[in-house]
């Protein structure tokens, strides 16, 4: 399996384990040292309080001190759903970019493929150019 398939089974997997039935989502992210690390979005009483799937993954990144190269998100609508990519939302992509804009990440296309591009690719009109 190639990175972007080992991200991707891990999600799934941890999906299966962490929401046997029922929704679920989870995210993956590789760190440069090659390590996939997961995460989920926590339940929360009050929306306002809930953050994006890819968040403890990344703070693992920080916690550990290393960049992340590759992050991928999804979710299913139940355990008999197949499984939807989603890319990052805009708060995400503006966490990934302390990495870099050369993280690659997995982006939702109309044949729900495995896909990953250049975080710059989402973000050719971003506000940092302003400063340049």
């Amino acid at each position: 399996m190639n990175t972007e398939q080992q991200l991707y089974a891990a999600a799934v997997d941890l999906v299966k384990h962490r929401y046997p039935t029922g929704w679920g989502g989870a995210a993956a992210v590789r760190l440069e040292s090659g390590d996939i690390v997961t995460s989920v979005a926590p339940d929360t009483d009050f929306d306002a309080l809930s953050v994006c799937m890819e968040l403890g993954a990344f703070l693992e990144a920080h916690k550990r001190d290393l960049k992340v190269t590759h992050s991928l998100c999804l979710f299913r609508e139940d355990e008999t759903a197949p499984f939807n990519i989603l890319s990052p939302c805009g708060i995400c992509q503006e966490r990934l970019r302390f990495w870099g804009t050369d993280v690659l990440v997995a982006v939702t296309n109309p044949d729900n493929e495995l896909l990953f591009r250049p975080l710059a690719e989402l973000q050719t009109h971003h506000w940092s150019g302003a400063y340049r």
